[in-house]
């Protein structure tokens, strides 16, 4: 089993340590949270004990009130590659569909934090790690980022976020890119509002370190009141939406195109 972990008296720029079995790493660095998701031999995937260790990362850092901002990044080689399908494939159409609820719930819960958010992306941000990324306050991208949304070509709507990326870019773009018609680096991320800021390759987490120490500065009633003054306008309806997607997505994982998806991860007798 894995479990968060939480090392403390960090500093900025140390070199971090990849737990073996620990699935986000946290690191307090002063007055910044630092979450790392840690499943590099998955990419990152998001299965249901490294969601529920996120939520209690998060949560953990939301209470203390040593912390003013936390950062999540993702370990090597990716941010995230978005929901274990190798997991999802062992379960029932409706146990996927609680076990995404899941995700979604945690995703939509950022929101609702009274300190900023900052996502680090490196490598690329596929699926679920796209829209979890963009769930946070801030995103931060290195330009050669990969990032994509390719649930449509498998078969499926992805089952949650989907109103994340309708605040970012808006209904028709958001359509298009669910689509999966464009894949994008994170300099097109970037023009696109996808990504807030843009870093050089390899520097994301910096970048975002630097910002959140800037934001930790900030009177943390305002940055708090701030966040609830716009938390309407970010996460308007998504509860409904998730469900919404969520009907959709149970749906189509009833048709050919899913089931083969799925059936490759499948563990052979």
């Amino acid at each position: 089993m894995g479990e968060t972990v939480l090392i403390c008296n960090g500093e900025i720029g140390i070199e971090k340590v990849y737990l073996e079995g620990v699935q986000v790493i946290s690191v307090n660095m002063g007055d910044i949270c630092h979450l790392t998701l840690n499943r590099p031999e998955r990419r990152n995937a998001l299965d249901g004990e490294s969601i529920a260790d996120l939520e209690r990362a998060l949560q953990q850092a939301d209470r203390d009130p040593e912390v003013r901002a936390i950062v999540i990044s993702g370990a090597p080689p990716a941010f995230c590659s978005g929901s274990d399908l190798k997991e999802l494939a062992t379960m029932s159409i409706q146990e996927m569909c609680d076990s995404e609820s899941d995700t979604a719930r945690v995703a939509r819960s950022i929101a609702s934090l009274s300190k900023p958010v900052i996502a680090a992306v490196e490598g690329f941000a596929l699926g679920g790690g796209f829209v979890l990324a963009i769930s946070c306050d801030i995103v931060v991208s290195a330009s050669n980022v990969r990032w994509h949304l390719p649930e449509v070509p498998n078969g499926w709507l992805p089952p949650w976020g989907l109103q994340a990326l309708l605040t970012r870019v808006g209904p028709v773009r958001a359509r298009l890119l669910t689509w999966a018609a464009d894949v994008m680096d994170g300099v097109e991320a970037h023009r696109l509002g996808i990504a807030d800021y843009l870093s050089e390759p390899g520097a994301a987490d910096q970048q975002a370190l630097a910002l959140a120490k800037r934001l930790a500065a900030l009177p943390p009633a305002a940055v708090a009141s701030t966040k609830r003054f716009f938390e309407p306008f970010v996460s308007l309806d998504g509860e409904r939406l998730d469900n919404l997607a969520s009907r959709h997505f149970a749906s189509n994982c009833e048709g050919g195109a899913a089931k083969a998806i799925f059936s490759k991860f499948k563990v052979k007798s």
